[in-house]
């Protein structure tokens, strides 16, 4: 064979060596490695918060919306003409007034005049009814005496009769000029302040014309809606008496950048329920909203917020109050009304339970749970019943019910 034959042969067969070597340290490699030890898997159980319940006393909260009105508003009308001579400095808008306080005056001239021209028509009247009475008298002892005729006694007496007439007349005068000329003084029917005005000194003015509009301070009103599903978690009379004590409420608004609260009671509720919202309408009353008769200051020294008319609040009306119910948060809740109690092996199972009420984040419940017991409250998203788990924190029982200081 020549040198190239061999050549040719060697580049044919030396690549097939080659590879069939290769697989041959390959299967070694594989047949002579040793193998790792093998173990049974471990299941680590899922990690959760639990809450622990605790049998308490709650109080039901039934929150509204409304705004402050004032209880008495009235219209400032005269009840004669004239021109204005003198008006209060308080009968301006937002001012302050107390009960028979003068607020407008009107010129009272000619009621004066005409007050004069009735008490002399009273003294013509009573003397005019005196000497009726002196004739009629003088008539009768004739009569007795056959000197007087028939005809002059009864003369007598219709003179007489005449003559009271008059006097009851000229009297009942008397005392509308006298009224007259009280009601040129406009006085304030109670304490109250100035929603709005429009009179000023040399206007005339008319009987029947609006000169302001005024409101008492007293007592000021919220007027509440409440849905009808929400009245079985009130203590609420539906027909109200004088001295029926209603529900408490606190109401809550941001004044002047703060937080203010005040203390009030529900007085009554509105005669009909509405038809389309199906709202019932209460009205809580609060004394003293303008802290007129506590001087305006507080305990600690400050001065306390005036519940103003028009402000906007938010109400929390004091309802029912239960015992023996637990507080559960909302987030301990799954599929409803089911909860994930946790037993003392650390396994967890569904509870139905009876809520009684949802309110925010928490639920009342009446029934379905015992005090010590665990619940679940962390989100687990996958939960077989019966599941073991482990317990890192555990939330004391909430023991906060709703209060409201007297």
């Amino acid at each position: 064979m020549s040198p190239e034959s061999r050549r040719r042969v060697t580049k044919k067969v030396l690549p097939g060596v080659l590879l069939l070597f290769g697989f041959f340290g390959i299967f070694l490699a594989i047949s002579s490695r040793s193998k790792p030890p093998t173990s049974p898997p471990v299941f680590e159980p899922p990690v959760v918060r639990v809450k622990q319940l605790r049998s308490q006393s709650w109080q039901y909260i039934v929150r509204a919306h409304g705004s402050v009105t004032p209880r008495s508003e009235s219209n400032l009308i005269p009840q004669l003409s004239g021109v204005v001579v003198w008006v209060s400095p308080s009968l301006v808008s937002g001012g302050f007034f107390e009960p028979d306080e003068p607020l407008l005056r009107i010129d009272p001239s000619d009621y004066e005049v005409n007050l004069e021209a009735a008490m002399a028509a009273v003294a013509r009247g009573e003397s005019e009814h005196n000497r009726a009475n002196k004739e009629l008298e003088r008539q009768k002892r004739l009569a007795k005496s056959s000197v007087a005729s028939a005809a002059a006694y009864d003369d007598a007496i219709n003179r007489e009769v005449v003559a009271g007439a008059n006097l009851r007349e000229f009297r009942a005068r008397l005392r509308q000029a006298e009224r007259d000329v009280q009601r040129t003084v406009i006085v304030a029917p109670y304490a109250g302040r100035v929603r709005s005005e429009q009179v000023d000194v040399g206007q005339f003015v008319s009987r029947g014309d609006l000169l302001a509009k005024i409101y008492a301070v007293d007592f000021a009103e919220v007027r509440l809606p409440v849905p009808d599903s929400e009245l079985q978690y009130l203590d609420l009379p539906l027909r109200f008496k004088a001295d029926d004590q209603g529900p408490r409420v606190r109401l809550r608004a941001r004044f002047a950048g703060k937080e203010r609260e005040w203390n009030g009671r529900v007085v009554r509720t509105e005669g009909e329920i509405d038809a389309r919202s199906r709202m019932i309408h209460v009205v809580a009353q609060f004394d003293d909203p303008y802290r007129i008769n506590s001087a305006g200051m507080s305990d600690d020294g400050t001065y306390e917020t005036p519940l103003t008319v028009g402000l906007f609040v938010e109400a929390e009306i004091m309802g029912r109050k239960v015992d023996d119910v637990m507080v559960v948060p909302r987030r301990a809740f799954r599929q409803g009304d089911r909860v994930l109690v946790v037993s003392p092996d650390h396994r967890m199972h569904y509870r139905e339970v009876e809520v009684l009420r949802w309110e925010h984040d928490v639920a009342i419940v009446g029934a379905g749970l015992e005090t010590g017991e665990l619940i679940c409250v962390s989100l687990i998203q996958s939960v077989v019943d019966g599941m073991r788990v482990r317990v890192v924190a555990a939330e004391p029982p909430d023991l906060a019910t709703a209060s409201l200081a007297p």
